[in-house]
């Protein structure tokens, strides 16, 4: 349940819990509260354990620097390091960190991890049952990996083939589509969903997590089937919040070693990422002749320049561009054809490169 988040004091006392709470009453999503608070922490450590009310930009750009020249870090790295600490001083302590200067991440963002068409058939002979679905939704869905996770049985939508995607990264709704070829397994997974709920029932422990305080609004839907998550754990257990035990939904790395394995087994010597069937979405739609804007809003992306990566490493044989070496090969191959109708004891002249054409 590490998507739940804890419960901090009213009134609380501790530096972190206070400006967790202020990250609250910002309306930050819990990932970037966990985030945020994550390189605060690693700045206050940084330096001694000093209260960053007596720190400053002195500070802020020695701890950037480290990253950058110490830590090889990514551009996208510190730059996420570099909007803690703005949030840290400029909202929170009501510092303005003028005149920055500090060694910029020289290692760049790397093209995404993509899998062939070949190779995501491959991987999904390797697994069967909820794993397979869980995979064939995050490619064929486009979704990130918590999403999938955090979804529940009302979010599929088989009258308008639309998946609704749940406070996603920036606390943003969005759809996307519902393959038409997951129809008929996912309708045996709810079923699934639903045997197990009516056994948690029983056993009083069929009380699932909702947000925002929706529990308060709606007192029933805690033991509605529609608020029961569509991929839910094998165990329950106590929640972080309440201390209530319940049963959350699968856990991220459970998802990840399943991946890993079915990768493995496939023998396709590339990174074994959850995030990689998104990366392959979005590239295999754009060789497909889908523009930018609907890619983007499938994806949820805030920026279309974010979106533009793909095009960094779609299939350019798609696009009608031909290698010259290809030129060269199929005038090769017809000079290899010639040669074995030769007879064996007769000996030619190779014919000139410069005749071959394409």
């Amino acid at each position: 349940m590490d998507n739940i988040r804890q419960r901090i004091p009213v009134r609380p006392v501790r530096f972190l819990d206070t400006l967790r709470l202020h990250m609250r009453d910002a309306g930050l999503a819990y990932t970037t509260e966990r985030t945020y608070t994550h390189w605060i922490k690693r700045f206050i450590l940084f330096h001694d354990k000093r209260h960053p009310q007596d720190m400053g930009v002195p500070e802020v750009e020695h701890f950037l620097t480290h990253l950058s020249e110490e830590r090889d870090c990514s551009v996208g790295t510190q730059r996420i390091a570099l909007n803690a600490l703005v949030y840290l001083f400029t909202r929170f302590l009501g510092v303005e960190l003028e005149g920055l200067s500090f060694t910029q991440a020289k290692r760049p963002r790397r093209l995404p991890v993509v899998y062939s068409r070949s190779e995501i058939t491959q991987i999904l002979s390797h697994l069967s049952g909820p794993g397979r679905l869980r995979v064939q939704l995050l490619y064929g869905s486009g979704l990130r990996s918590a999403e999938l996770l955090s979804l529940r049985v009302k979010d599929i939508d088989f009258g308008s083939n639309n998946i609704f995607v749940r406070a996603g990264k920036g606390n943003k709704d969005r759809t996307t589509i519902l393959p038409q070829g997951l129809v008929a397994d996912l309708k045996r997974q709810i079923e699934r969903v639903r045997i197990l709920h009516e056994e948690d029932l029983a056993d009083g422990v069929g009380n699932v997590y909702l947000p925002d305080a929706l529990a308060k609004k709606y007192p029933n839907a805690v033991k509605e089937l529609a608020w029961q998550y569509l991929f839910p754990a094998s165990q329950t257990g106590p929640c972080p919040r309440t201390g209530e035990v319940r049963r959350h939904h699968l856990h991220p790395t459970a998802l990840s070693k399943q991946i890993r394995r079915a990768v493995k087994a496939a023998g396709i010597h590339k990174p074994a990422r959850a995030h990689a069937f998104r990366h392959s979405f979005a590239t295999h739609l754009l060789e497909s002749g889908y523009d930018l804007r609907t890619i983007q809003e499938l994806l949820g992306h805030s920026d279309i320049s974010i979106t533009e990566i793909y095009t960094h490493v779609v299939n350019r044989g798609s696009k009608g561009v031909l290698s010259p070496m290809d030129c060269l090969n199929h005038g090769l191959s017809a000079l290899s054809a010639a040669d074995n109708r030769l007879p064996r004891n007769k000996v030619t002249e190779p014919e000139p490169i410069y005749r071959i054409a394409c």
